[in-house]
């Protein structure tokens, strides 16, 4: 899967060059133009655009450890294990992350009681939890692919030593996982990355809602195609860069 390509980061490069031309030329002389209006809202964008990384990290990290678990019990041989995970992963993989979203809203309250204390349950760590589920779906899967990739023959091999199956997955197994689970990881971070915006139709405050709120207190039509087009833009050179560096991760272990 590839998620960013040269040719879309010239197209969107060339989309916010175009407009912002257009939206200057356009801008009536007394107001302020969209370039003064870009910069001037930039530092709030930015801690939007930081809050979208932050709910990306955590989320990556909570589906990676679940997704972790997941996938070892898919390799299972106990049926117990292994048949339930199934049904796990290929539920969160093929549900919309949009729906994930609010079922988790919706499911989770948005306070708990402890005792005499009330403890406030966030937005966004709801919508964290949510982006979290299809991930850990993903991740399950690459390690069980990764797992299976490896020759059979390393299995029997260990079963010769006397290792048993927990100590060969472990010490053997999984190690020589990490650099074919590395690259996917990675390419669905950023697909994650990327998603994070979807939390804004579930009422978290990240860049996307700022965006909103600033194109309703400018009031300005021609404002609107190059701020969207100016925060797509740092998606991009966020997201290309462990694109670049995923695909060649791939290239180079395709090699070995």
């Amino acid at each position: 899967m590839r998620v960013l390509s040269n040719r879309a980061g010239i197209a969107l490069i060339a989309v916010f060059v175009a407009s912002l031309a257009l939206a200057q030329a356009a801008a009536p002389p007394e107001r302020p133009s969209v370039l003064a209006l870009l910069i001037k809202w930039t530092p709030l964008l930015a801690y939007g655009f930081l809050f979208n990384l932050l709910i990306s990290f955590f989320a990556m990290a909570i589906g990676t450890l679940a997704g972790f678990a997941l996938g070892i019990a898919r390799i299972s041989p106990r049926a117990a294990l292994s048949g339930p995970s199934w049904i796990v992963v290929q539920f969160f993989r093929n549900a919309p992350w949009l729906v994930l979203l609010f079922f988790v809203m919706y499911l989770l309250p948005f306070q708990f009681t402890v005792g005499r204390t009330t403890v406030p349950f966030p937005d966004w760590i709801k919508a964290t939890l949510g982006l979290a589920l299809p991930i850990m779906a993903n991740v399950a899967e690459i390690v069980r692919g990764a797992v299976q990739s490896i020759p059979t023959a390393q299995w029997d091999a260990a079963r010769s030593l006397a290792f048993s199956r927990r100590e060969t997955l472990w010490k053997i197994i999984l190690p020589q996982c990490v650099k074919r689970m590395l690259p996917p990881w990675m390419n669905w971070y950023a697909i994650l990355t990327m998603a994070t915006t979807l939390a804004s139709i579930v009422g978290v405050s990240e860049v996307m809602t700022i965006t909103l709120r600033i194109t309703n207190a400018e009031s300005r039509t021609d404002l609107l195609i190059p701020i969207y087009s100016y925060v797509l833009l740092w998606f991009f050179l966020y997201c290309y860069p462990i694109s670049r560096w995923t695909r060649r991760l791939e290239a180079r272990y395709e090699m070995r």
